[in-house]
C-alpha cells in the first residue's frame, strides 16, 4: 500500500476548508464545468441556442424564399453552404434548423423528467400498490421498441414539432422514472426522513421538501445525455416525415430530401447533417462532463 508523504497530506488538509466554513472568494467564481472538451461543448450550444432565438436576423436570406440563386449551386461566397432544388439558400436553412432541433430536445426531456420524476418518486416512496402499479406502466413502455412506440403515437396524433416531441418524452420518462425510483428509495431510509415523518409531514411534502433535491444529481445527469437521444430521435423522424411541417426545415428533412442528389451535390447532405452532428456532440460532452462532476462513484472510477 503506498503511503501519502506528511507533508502532502498536511498541505491538502490545510487547503480543504472544514464542513461548513464559507467558501473562498476563488472556489465561488470557479466554473462549475471542466474540461477543454466540456467548455467547447457549451459554446457550441451557446451558438445553437442563439441561431435557435435569432435565426431569422442573423441568416442572410429567408430561409424559404425560392430562387435567391442559381438551382442545386456549389458553396460559395455569396452562398456559403450552397443552393437547394429550389434555389433556397443552404446556409439560411442550417441556421432555421437550429430552432426545431433545440425545441424538441427540450420540450421531450422536458416532458419525460417532469412526468418520469413524479412516477419514479411516487413509486419509490410510496411503495406498495402504488409502486407495483406504476413500475408496471413503466415496464410496458419498456417493452415496446422505441421508435415503433413514438410511431403510433405520432400515427395518432400527426405529425408535427410539438407531437414528435411528446413522443420522445414519452419513450424517454421510463428512463427518468426508473433512475428517480432507484434514488428515492436509497433516500427514503435516511434519518431526516423519519424525522420529518416525526414532526407529522405528509408524505407529498416530504417528497417534494426532502426527497427531490437529494435526487436531482442523477436527474440532471439523465438531463443532460437524453437530450442528445432527444435530438437524435426528432432528427430521425423528421427523416421520416414527422417533424415540421415543409417548407420549413429542420436537420432530418434536409437530410431527407438531399438523399436523390448524394452522388451529385454531396453538400446537400453534408452539411445539416455536420450541424446535427455537432449538436448531438455537444450534449453528449455536456453530459458526461456534469456526470464528473455531480457523480463520485465516476470520478472514483475514473482516479482508480
Amino acid at each position: 500500500m503506498t503511503s501519502i508523504p506528511a507533508s502532502t497530506a498536511a498541505s491538502t488538509i490545510a487547503s480543504d476548508p472544514p464542513p461548513g466554513a464559507p467558501k473562498s472568494r476563488a472556489a465561488r467564481r470557479r466554473w462549475p464545468i471542466r474540461g477543454v472538451f466540456a467548455n467547447a461543448a457549451l459554446v457550441v450550444l451557446v451558438l445553437y441556442v442563439l441561431a435557435a432565438i435569432l435565426g431569422s436576423l442573423i441568416a442572410p436570406y429567408s430561409p424559404n424564399e425560392l430562387n435567391v440563386g442559381p438551382r442545386l449551386q456549389g458553396p460559395s461566397g455569396k452562398h456559403l453552404f450552397g443552393t437547394d432544388a429550389l434555389g433556397r439558400d443552404q446556409f439560411s436553412r442550417v441556421i432555421a434548423a437550429a430552432r426545431p432541433a433545440v425545441e424538441a430536445a427540450l420540450i421531450a426531456v422536458g416532458f419525460a423528467i417532469v412526468v418520469g420524476t413524479l412516477i419514479g418518486t411516487a413509486a419509490g416512496f410510496l411503495r406498495g400498490v402504488t409502486d407495483g402499479v406504476l413500475s408496471r406502466l413503466t415496464d410496458l413502455l419498456f417493452a415496446i421498441p422505441e421508435y415503433l412506440l413514438a410511431i403510433l403515437v405520432l400515427a395518432i396524433a400527426g405529425s408535427g414539432l410539438l407531437n414528435a416531441a411528446l413522443a420522445i418524452g414519452l419513450v424517454i420518462i421510463p428512463r427518468f422514472a426508473r433512475i428517480a425510483r432507484g434514488a428515492t428509495i436509497e433516500v427514503s431510509g435516511r434519518s431526516y426522513i423519519d424525522a420529518a415523518r416525526l414532526c407529522g409531514r405528509g408524505n407529498w411534502w416530504i417528497m417534494y421538501r426532502h426527497v427531490l433535491p437529494n435526487i436531482s444529481s442523477p436527474l440532471i445527469i439523465m438531463t443532460a445525455i437524453n437530450l442528445s437521444t432527444a435530438e437524435g430521435a426528432y432528427a430521425a423522424l423528421s427523416f421520416l416525415g414527422f417533424g415540421v411541417a415543409p417548407p420549413d426545415a429542420d436537420f432530418g428533412s434536409m437530410i431527407s430530401t438531399a438523399q436523390q442528389y448524394m452522388l451529385t451535390e454531396p453538400w446537400l447532405a453534408a452539411y445539416p447533417a455536420l450541424a446535427f452532428v455537432a449538436l448531438v456532440l455537444a450534449f453528449n460532452l455536456l453530459g458526461d462532463a456534469l456526470r464528473d462532476q455531480l457523480d463520485p462513484r465516476s470520478r472514483t472510477a475514473v482516479g482508480a
